[in-house]
C-alpha cells in the first residue's frame, strides 16, 4: 500500500494559517493576476510553500487556465492544491474535494460529510465522499483534477475501480468544453500498467488512450515537471528520487 498526500488534509482541517514563504515562479507578466495572488497568498502553510519549487503552482494553474468563477473538481483531494484552487477561482467559484471511500476507509484521509466545508478561509471548497465508482458533482464543473493518483485506478485498494466508467463519469461532470487534467508519475514508454502497484507508476500513452475512449480530445501537454534524469524505473518514494519524479501534466477536453 503506497503512501499518499492524503495524512496532511487533517492537520490542514484543523489549523489552516501559515506564514508567507518565497514564491519562485515564473515572470508575473506571464500568469494571470487570479494566478499570481493565489500562489502569493501570504496565509498558505509555510509547509506548502516549501513545496513550490517543485510542484510548481504558478506555471500549473496556468496551464490549466484556472479563472475566476471557475468550478473546479480535485479528485483525490489534498489540501495543498485546494487552497490554491479555491483562491484562484474565488468566491464566485468552487471546489469540490473529493475524497474516495475506499481512501477514506483506509484512513489515509479524513472522514468528511458530504456538502461540509473543512476550510474556515476557503468556505469555497466543498467536500464530497463516495465511492470511486460512484463519482459524481452536483454540477456541472469546468475543470476535473486528478494529481499523482489516476494510476491508482487500476490498483487492488481501489476494488479495482472500473476506469472506463469513472472516466465516462468525468465526462458526464464535465460541462460542454470542460477540461480533464492528468498528473502521473511516468512509467517506461511502452510499459502500459504494469507499474501501476509496484513502482506506482503509469505509461502516459495508457493514460491518454484510455482517456479519449470516454470521448475527450487531447488538448495539450505541459513538461514542466518532466525530469530527464528520472530513469523511470524506480519505486516513486524512493530516497533517489523522491519529490523529483519524472511527471507528465495532460490536459484532454470535453467537446462542445
Amino acid at each position: 500500500m503506497k503512501r499518499r498526500h492524503f495524512g496532511a488534509l487533517t492537520a490542514a482541517v484543523v489549523a489552516l494559517a501559515g506564514t508567507f514563504g518565497a514564491w519562485a515562479a515564473v515572470g508575473a507578466g506571464t500568469i494571470a493576476p487570479n494566478i499570481a495572488a493565489a500562489v502569493a497568498d501570504p496565509s498558505r502553510p509555510a509547509a506548502d510553500t516549501a513545496l513550490d519549487a517543485a510542484r510548481k503552482p504558478a506555471e500549473t494553474l496556468a496551464f490549466i487556465g484556472l479563472k475566476p468563477g471557475d468550478k473546479v473538481v480535485d479528485v483525490f483531494a489534498g489540501p495543498y492544491f485546494d487552497r490554491l484552487f479555491a483562491k484562484a477561482v474565488g468566491p464566485g467559484g468552487k471546489v469540490y474535494m473529493f475524497l474516495p471511500a475506499e481512501v477514506v476507509k483506509l484512513k489515509e484521509a479524513p472522514a468528511l460529510a458530504n456538502g461540509s466545508t473543512p476550510f474556515p478561509d476557503h468556505p469555497n471548497v466543498i467536500a464530497l465522499t463516495a465511492p470511486i465508482n460512484a463519482f459524481s458533482v452536483p454540477e456541472p464543473v469546468d475543470v476535473v483534477w486528478i494529481r499523482q493518483n489516476y494510476h491508482d485506478l487500476h490498483d487492488p485498494f481501489m476494488g479495482p475501480a472500473d476506469v472506463p466508467a469513472f472516466n465516462r463519469a468525468v465526462f458526464k461532470a464535465l460541462r460542454p468544453g470542460g477540461l480533464y487534467v492528468v498528473v502521473d508519475h511516468s512509467a517506461p514508454d511502452g510499459s502500459g500498467l504494469a507499474d501501476t502497484n509496484t513502482t506506482h507508476r503509469i505509461d502516459a500513452a495508457a493514460v491518454k488512450t484510455e482517456v479519449m475512449a470516454a470521448g475527450f480530445r487531447f488538448v495539450g501537454e505541459s513538461d514542466i515537471l518532466r525530469n530527464p534524469a528520472d530513469p523511470r524505473t524506480a519505486l516513486v518514494f524512493d530516497k533517489s528520487i523522491r519529490g523529483h519524479t519524472d511527471q507528465f501534466i495532460y490536459k484532454f477536453r470535453k467537446p462542445r
